[in-house]
């Protein structure tokens, strides 16, 4: 009786402090959508404004005085292009990650992913410079498989791990190569979780500000770039910023609502070993 209480209480602590960090990111994204809808003295009104007339200006304003189209477009292809590329190298890693037990590797992929940014912006913005990488997709691209591939390789070796090895071998008695029974069997299996790998490299792309600010320019200026151009020293415009946050944000909600049930399986997958 005194465990089953103290598991109904562990239990209610649990969903009462997740109810509280739901309520606040939530409280948080709806203060965003509103705020997209009002005037600046609406938005800076104290106290605030529940009731307001709504207004699309801020909206009309991200169109119209900023190329928003074609940042849309070029955070598009650079975050595609970064995932597509670091699933084409990151998997075979992951697997022979996971498969020959890479300690060392590991290790290395391990710190290359828990490293901020920023500590690769100085010897990049030589290289460029030398290159003449600055300001173009190549580079931005580049940049963005810094943060994608060790994401890739370090979350689907896991996945790989998971997959039993008599499977493999089985296929492999049967006369596939071990290329194949990867592509027939390991990567069939490990869909949910590619899945969720895919949408976990593509928000941090999609998201990623620090190296286009340094390393890009006028032709590659991505999403991120976008509501940061609606600050300034001498003024903030609040309800074109909330705006333009609000479109960035609805592409990756939309994305994440379409797999959910893909995502919440890849994300759990292995948790729980029979």
């Amino acid at each position: 009786m005194k465990l089953k209480l103290t598991k109904i209480a562990e239990e209610i602590v649990f969903f009462g402090v997740l109810a509280i960090l739901l309520c606040f990111f939530l409280f948080l994204f709806v203060w965003m959508i509103l705020s997209s809808f009002k005037t600046t003295v609406q938005i800076t009104a104290y106290p605030p404004q529940w009731l307001f007339t709504p207004t699309i200006q801020n909206y009309i304003d991200v169109f119209t005085k900023k190329p928003f189209l074609e940042y849309l477009a070029n955070s598009t292809i650079i975050a595609v292009a970064a995932v597509a590329i670091g699933l084409l190298f990151g998997l075979p890693a992951a697997y022979s990650l996971a498969r020959f037990k890479q300690a060392g590797v590991g290790f290395v992929i391990l710190l290359v992913r828990i490293l901020p940014g920023i500590v690769f912006l100085v010897p990049l913005f030589i290289i460029y410079r030398r290159l003449g990488l600055i300001n173009t997709y190549t580079g931005i691209i580049a940049t963005h498989i810094i943060i994608v591939l060790p994401t890739i390789i370090w979350i689907m070796a896991g996945f790989f791990e998971d997959v039993p090895r008599e499977l493999e071998d089985a296929a492999m008695i049967d006369g596939c190569s071990r290329i194949s029974a990867f592509f027939r069997i390991i990567l069939p299996l490990s869909r949910p979780g590619i899945v969720a790998v895919v949408i976990l490299s593509f928000i941090a792309s999609w998201n990623n500000f620090i190296f286009v600010l340094i390393l890009g320019g006028s032709h590659t200026i991505t999403l991120p770039m976008a509501v940061y151009s609606f600050m300034s020293f001498e003024d903030v415009n609040w309800g074109g910023l909330n705006a333009a946050a609000t479109l960035i944000t609805l592409p990756i909600l939309l994305l994440s609502l379409l797999v959910q049930k893909q995502l919440a399986r890849g994300l759990t997958m292995g948790a729980v070993k029979g």
